[in-house]
């Protein structure tokens, strides 16, 4: 049987750099996006991908939608073997017809749309490159290329930003009836220009109070119009979680392909480098690999003794892939529980004796008693999952976790 694999594809190309973003992306580099997209079709090589059932394919960024569709026609043509889900980040101001059409034409069936927020003053003080006009104009051409899975990214807790802002921006999706709503609070990053912005006094945040009403805001009233409120930050109309992500929550494999990827296969967690010239050439000449192990002039490569068992991958070092973790068992039923521990149903306890042989009741009472008497937990019938209050300090559980 095929083991199930899901796929992120990283496109780190942007038209201007948010100035809250922390994410590997590149403005003013659109010379380098057809050497990118050669090495990127060359690192697809490196994987035996018709050894596994690839279920999910996710195209991030960045901003996919600033290059050419070609480019990413070319890349789904090339790892699609019948995906059930799969996803394309877009952004207003890159988005045209064409490659909307292009994008359905190929085999994508779901948009994850920036918002971010309907205010445009808010928009242009974070650094968003759009309107709220021209947001509306792509889901629109969306809805008119026959996209229904279309995903909405919402900030919270931005520079100035109101609960009339929020309650403004939930009637406007209450109109648009998006199966997916994502809702982040703003994370202000070390080096970022918001940082700047903050620290010299040019911007404010809101206080922690504020942020947190508008999170519980947002959350009711998402609730309310009938979504499903399924991971910390994640909303969606039945039928419509994400598959990509939610596949990550239950902590089933994945493979990065990009600049700065992440992977995680066998208990392995590595990446690619997240130097973006410095990935063009180490994939420069990887293609025509034609067994595990070799490289174009069979020499032999030979892989660190943590990783022999990743026989999918071909030319492990010759790649420059760094290992970031190698797991323990232990490890593994650690992360089992902090992913699980996201989700809004929790911890399954049934699956984690399926999968670990062991009950999570017992393996971590000492954890989840402190948990518990703090209400930060709750264990009912067959899950494990965060109150109310563990919402707010999610961090705080995650952390017992670690």
């Amino acid at each position: 049987m095929e083991k199930e694999l899901g796929i992120y594809v990283h496109i780190p190309f942007c038209k201007k750099r948010c100035s809250y973003c922390d994410f590997v992306s590149y403005a003013g580099k659109e010379d380098k996006i057809d050497q990118y997209f050669k090495a990127l079709k060359n690192e697809i090589e490196t994987y035996n991908l018709k050894d596994y059932n690839v279920t999910t394919i996710y195209i991030g960024g960045g901003t996919p939608s600033f290059v050419d569709s070609k480019y990413i026609k070319e890349i789904i043509q090339k790892i699609n073997k019948g995906a059930i889900e799969l996803t394309i980040e877009v952004n207003p101001g890159t988005i045209t017809k064409q490659k909307i059409e292009e994008y359905k034409n190929c085999g994508i069936n779901r948009l994850s749309i920036g918002l971010q927020s309907t205010n445009d003053n808010l928009l242009k003080e974070i650094g968003r490159i759009h309107t709220y006009n021209e947001f509306l104009n792509t889901y629109k051409l969306a809805k008119e290329a026959g996209f229904e899975n279309i995903n909405i990214d919402l900030m919270i807790g931005l520079p100035n930003q109101t609960i009339a802002d929020l309650k403004h921006a939930i009637n406007e999706i209450k109109k648009l009836e998006p199966k997916h709503v994502s809702v982040y609070s703003l994370i202000v990053e070390e080096g970022t220009k918001i940082e700047k912005q903050l620290s010299s006094g040019e911007l404010q945040l809101p206080d922690d109070e504020l942020e947190r009403q508008m999170y519980w805001y947002v959350k009711d009233q998402l609730e309310l119009l009938g979504y499903e409120h399924y991971e910390i930050s994640n909303f969606a109309k039945k039928g419509y979680k994400s598959k990509h992500n939610w596949n990550c929550w239950e902590q089933k494999e994945y493979i990065g392909l990009g600049c700065a990827a992440h992977s995680y296969l066998n208990g392995v967690r590595y990446a690619n480098t997240d130097n973006l010239e410095e990935y063009i050439k180490q994939f420069a000449n990887i293609a025509g690999v034609e067994n595990i192990g070799g490289v174009k002039n069979s020499e032999k490569i030979e892989r660190p003794e943590e990783i022999k068992d990743l026989k999918e991958i071909k030319n492990f070092n010759k790649c420059g892939r760094i290992i970031e973790e190698v797991q323990s068992l232990e490890d593994q039923k650690n992360e089992y529980m902090l992913l699980g521990l996201r989700k809004l149903e929790g911890v399954n306890i049934s699956a984690f004796k399926a999968k670990y042989i062991e009950n999570p009741l017992y393996k971590y009472r000492t954890q989840l008693e402190k948990l518990v008497k703090y209400n930060l937990i709750e264990i009912n019938g067959n899950y494990i999952r965060l109150t109310n209050k563990g919402l707010d300090f999610a961090n705080l559980v995650w952390e017992e976790f670690v």
